[in-house]
């Protein structure tokens, strides 16, 4: 009872004050800043209730994106194509160790966020400065990989990676054969390059440049990477050579730096290692 009673004091008190505020004149300073005030109040819990009410349908739309750029550089996204199942019944998620290459079989893939990871001390790794050739400092201790599978056999494996370019980290898929080194597509979902210029990256004539590359090199060391120019395909050595970006030569270094990194054994090399040499196949 001495609960209600405090609040009906409360409310008998806000009647008052709200009816003197409304008794004053419009053009009363008090009376401005009032009416501003609670109209701010107001905005804010809209927006705190949007926020909230939304919030699952945001999760379910950034999911679907995902997966929509997984099947996109997968080869398998059409215009009429149902991304829920294709993705269930084509894409197999596994977390990776990166340090051994080992599957990771004791978490939850589904919720297991790798960029989350990165930013939490106990889930990362620090980069060495000398070492750090995609400028991202830190790492997660565990990643995130796909495998396109027909039936039980693998048929690509697609690879997270990220590096900084020229304004902003680019996050992207490299989908890479069964063998681990022919590269199929490359695709990057998150990046904020000058458009016209590094902002290429997403350019699908661009993309399909990659199609046939290959990640090492006989001694084993990544050295796929852009070149200044047109690649001349009748060259030795052009099969680990991309066209580069036009006008944005720290964009196209930061596109080298990171698929570099990403595939030497700071990176997925261990873990391709085993899958070529039968270790890692489910």
């Amino acid at each position: 009872m001495p609960n209600a009673v405090k609040k009906c004091e409360h409310y008998e008190k806000f009647k008052v004050y709200r009816d003197k505020i409304l008794a004053l004149h419009n053009d009363s300073l008090e009376k401005t800043i009032a009416i501003a005030l609670s109209l701010c109040l107001l905005c804010a819990v809209l927006v705190s209730f949007a926020a909230v009410a939304l919030k699952p349908l945001q999760i379910g739309n950034k999911e679907l994106d995902m997966k929509k750029n997984i099947l996109d550089v997968a080869g398998l996204l059409d215009a009429d194509t149902d991304i829920n199942q294709a993705f269930d019944e084509r894409i197999e998620a596994k977390l990776v160790d990166i340090e051994t290459g080992d599957y990771v079989e004791n978490m939850d893939v589904a919720a297991y966020d790798q960029r989350k990871a990165a930013k939490d001390p106990a889930q990362r790794l620090a980069i060495p400065a000398e070492k750090d050739i995609a400028s991202i400092r830190v790492k997660a201790k565990i990643a995130k990989v796909y495998l396109v599978k027909k039936g039980d056999a693998i048929q690509s494996i697609i690879l997270p990676v990220h590096g900084y370019g020229l304004w902003s980290t680019m996050y992207g898929f490299l989908s890479l054969a069964a063998d681990g080194q022919t590269v199929q597509s490359i695709n990057f979902y998150d990046q904020a390059e000058t458009p016209g210029l590094g902002g290429e990256v997403v350019n699908p004539n661009w993309r399909a440049l990659w199609n046939g590359k290959k990640v090492y090199s006989e001694s084993g060391e990544p050295v796929l990477g852009l070149i200044k120019g047109v690649v001349d395909s009748n060259k030795p050595g052009s099969e680990y050579q991309v066209d580069g970006l036009a006008g944005a030569t720290l964009t196209s270094n930061g596109v080298t730096n990171l698929i570099r990194y990403w595939m030497s054994n700071e990176g997925f090399a261990p873990y391709l290692n085993k899958v070529r040499a039968g270790e890692n196949q489910s």
